[in-house]
């Protein structure tokens, strides 16, 4: 097969950020698939507590009410929990007129192990993500796929509403809604068109209007369609990458592609861009799933100039991130990323600026990444990496600034730990 360029990708992912947008409209604050009320649980709803130092209070951004799944922290309830033990249920799907390609479990292998240690290596070893599937055979829907009329995967359509009610209804008997917190629902990747044409993967996350399932509602689910294959050949390491973008919105968070595709974010988080080589998630979105504890985060919230000393994401312990607040709603992070854990596409080690708005809805742009090396081209030339942004971290010796509102970060310089420390300006 030959490879994708990046604009049959962005093609194919501005079809996906619409429907995306469409399917986050049910997003509310209810239970999560558990049937367990969220407040029961610390680490519920994307686990950031209520209860934080008073010094990070003026970091908290949030949005207001109505802003489809939010960067704001805390994450609102509604959401899987995203740390401890998080028990994953794998239904896997197929229709008469597209019967599963090889046995069920051959499915199942192409998202697990990996999946499973992408969120134990992202997560510093917080989130104990573990699959379960109680039937091990495919799933025979009583309709066609084609009877369903599925296109992007949007939930107000009454054929993906008789879909989501045919799978409770063949699984409901074998399995035990009540024992899971959240739903994978793996169709034969022969239903429907290629990934490169039209991206059906979707998430329901919080959708009241879920079938009912043993008196719990199938509100956290992730559906996964066809082959995210790029022609390299590295499918069996990165096809299932996929999947941790979905279950990403499971716990909270939104889409950072647009209708224009990567180009707001790049390979800098997997909820950018899941194609291609492995990549992790920025230091903001690990707070946000309580994956750093307060004390790694550095608040520069006072004016004049502020030093903080941050450790590579990479890496367990040390600050991970400064923030530094423009409003209640919105401010830039700053963080070091290399090469290592998740991280494989890494080119240009250094210091990464971004800025985060709670009041843009996700597959809006709600972070945008600041380019030390505008119209560069990028370092990369792995396919299906967005080449532009690669190479757009900070170095010793280089200032991002801020005309508008005059906020200045320079970083400084980097010790023999590869620690880089940063100087923040704020009028």
């Amino acid at each position: 097969m030959q490879q994708p360029t990046w604009r049959q990708i962005r093609a194919a992912r501005r079809g996906a950020a619409l429907a995306t947008c469409a399917v986050l409209a049910l997003t509310v604050t209810t239970s999560a698939s558990t049937g367990r009320l969220m407040e029961e649980s610390p680490t519920a709803a994307g686990p950031v507590s209520l209860a934080r130092a008073t010094t990070l209070s003026p970091c908290m951004i949030n949005g207001t009410m109505g802003v489809q799944m939010s960067e704001g922290v805390p994450t609102p309830a509604g959401y899987s929990r995203s740390t401890g033990t998080v028990r994953a249920l794998n239904l896997m799907v197929d229709f008469s007129d597209a019967p599963g390609e090889g046995t069920a479990l051959d499915r199942l292998s192409e998202f697990f192990p990996q999946t499973s240690d992408w969120f134990r290596t992202s997560s510093y070893g917080r989130l104990d993500y573990r699959p379960e599937s109680p039937i091990t055979d495919w799933l025979r829907m009583p309709k066609s796929f084609k009877q369903y009329g599925i296109e992007r995967g949007a939930p107000f359509d009454p054929g993906y509403r008789d879909l989501v009610q045919d799978i409770v209804a063949a699984a409901d008997p074998d399995v035990d809604f009540r024992e899971y917190d959240l739903v994978n629902i793996l169709i034969t990747p022969n239903a429907g068109p290629s990934a490169l044409d039209t991206v059906l993967s979707v998430t329901f996350a919080g959708n009241t209007e879920a079938p009912v399932a043993d008196g719990v509602p199938v509100s956290n689910a992730s559906f996964v369609y066809s082959r995210q294959d790029d022609g390299s050949g590295s499918y069996r390491e990165t096809g299932y990458r996929v999947l941790p973008h979905e279950n990403g919105h499971v716990f909270g968070l939104p889409d950072l592609y647009t209708q224009e595709g990567g180009g707001a974010v790049g390979h800098w988080d997997i909820m950018s861009e899941d194609w291609g080589a492995n990549n992790d998630l920025l230091a903001w979105h690990k707070w946000k799933l309580g994956w750093l504890d307060d004390d790694q985060i550095s608040c520069a919230s006072n004016a004049g100039t502020t030093e903080h000393t941050l450790s590579p994401l990479p890496t367990s312990g040390g600050t991970k991130l400064a923030f530094v607040p423009l409003s209640t709603t919105k401010g830039y992070a700053v963080e070091v990323r290399t090469q290592g854990g998740n991280d494989e596409a890494v080119c240009k080690p250094g210091v990464l600026i971004y800025r985060v708005d709670a009041e843009v809805d996700t597959g809006q742009g709600p972070v945008t990444v600041s380019d030390s090396t505008k119209d560069s081209g990028g370092c990369t030339r792995q396919p299906n990496v967005h080449a532009e942004l690669s190479d757009a971290t900070y170095e010793p010796g280089e200032t991002f600034t801020d005309k508008r509102t005059g906020v200045r970060i320079t970083v400084t310089d980097i010790d023999a730990e590869g620690r880089y420390r940063v100087h923040v300006t704020r009028p």
